[in-house]
C-alpha cells in the first residue's frame, strides 16, 4: 500500500529556516517524481517545488525560488524541502506528492501525504 508521510512542520518565527521531509513506502521511489504543494484555507493547492525521479531536474515556484532547496535521498526513500528566510505568507499546510513525471498541476499527482502544518509568525 502506497504511503507518503510528511514531517518537519511546526511554528517558527519569520526569518527562520525549516526542513520538511516526506518518506515514501509501498512505491518504487526511484521511479517517482516528487513534489511539494501547499494550501491555505479557501485556496487551491499550490505547487511549491518538485524534483524528477533521477534528481537531475528541479523546479520551484516564484514564491520560494532562491530560498528553498528540494532534494531526495534514495537510500531512505525520502524527499526534503529546505526553506529559509520564512515569511508569514509561507504559512500553510504542506503536502508531499508523487507521480511518474514532474508536474506543477496538483491533479496530475496520484499519491499524496496527509500534510504537515507550517505556521510562520512575524
Amino acid at each position: 500500500q502506497a504511503q507518503l508521510v510528511e514531517s518537519g512542520g511546526g511554528s517558527v518565527q519569520a526569518g527562520a529556516n525549516l526542513r520538511l521531509s516526506c518518506t515514501v513506502s509501498g512505491l518504487i521511489f526511484d521511479h517517482l517524481a516528487m513534489a511539494w504543494f501547499r494550501q491555505t484555507p479557501g485556496k487551491e493547492r499550490e505547487f511549491v517545488a518538485g524534483i524528477t525521479a533521477s534528481g537531475g531536474g528541479v523546479r520551484y515556484s516564484d514564491s520560494v525560488e532562491g530560498r528553498s532547496t528540494i532534494s531526495r535521498d534514495s537510500a531512505k526513500n525520502t524527499v526534503h524541502l529546505e526553506m529559509s528566510s520564512l515569511k508569514s505568507e509561507d504559512t500553510a499546510v504542506y503536502y508531499c506528492a508523487a507521480s511518474t513525471s514532474l508536474y506543477v498541476m496538483a491533479n496530475h499527482y496520484r499519491y499524496w501525504g496527509q500534510g504537515t502544518q507550517v505556521i510562520v509568525s512575524s
